[in-house]
């Protein structure tokens, strides 16, 4: 651990997270709030926690989070996504152990476009027979 700051790009459908890790104590921040205030639901705070925690590294950075687009959910996603990069940057030796658990790929997954014809991707008028 050479430099202060580790950064990692992340995204998740439409949202895209630049993440810092700086050497601290363990306080998230996105959007200059903390990650409760910003966070409304448990799941999401605790998807964004997994890489710390599968790394063991949740008191020993403090993570600081520029996010946007998207929802709540695809922001989550796209912070995970950068802390996951932000830590191989940081060590290595944590590849191993969040490749496993899936934190490295890209969720490809984005909404499909809305096709002519129809009201939406695949939501197709409804049908009457007269």
């Amino acid at each position: 651990m050479a430099s202060a700051k580790f950064y990692g790009t992340g995204r998740r459908k439409k949202s895209i997270a630049r993440v810092y890790l700086v050497p601290g104590t363990g306080n998230i921040t996105i959007n200059k709030r903390d990650i409760d205030e910003y966070l409304g639901l448990e799941t999401l705070k605790l998807i964004v926690r997994q890489p710390l925690v599968a790394t063991e590294t949740v008191d020993k950075f403090d993570v600081l989070v520029n996010v946007r687009g998207g929802g709540t959910t695809g922001q989550a996603g796209a912070i995970r996504h950068g802390i996951s990069r932000a830590l191989l940057q940081a060590d290595a030796d944590y590849r191993p152990v969040l490749k496993k658990a899936g934190f490295l790929t890209r969720d490809p997954r984005m909404k499909e476009r809305k096709k002519y014809g129809l009201k939406a991707a695949r939501r197709a008028p409804q049908f009457s027979k007269r």
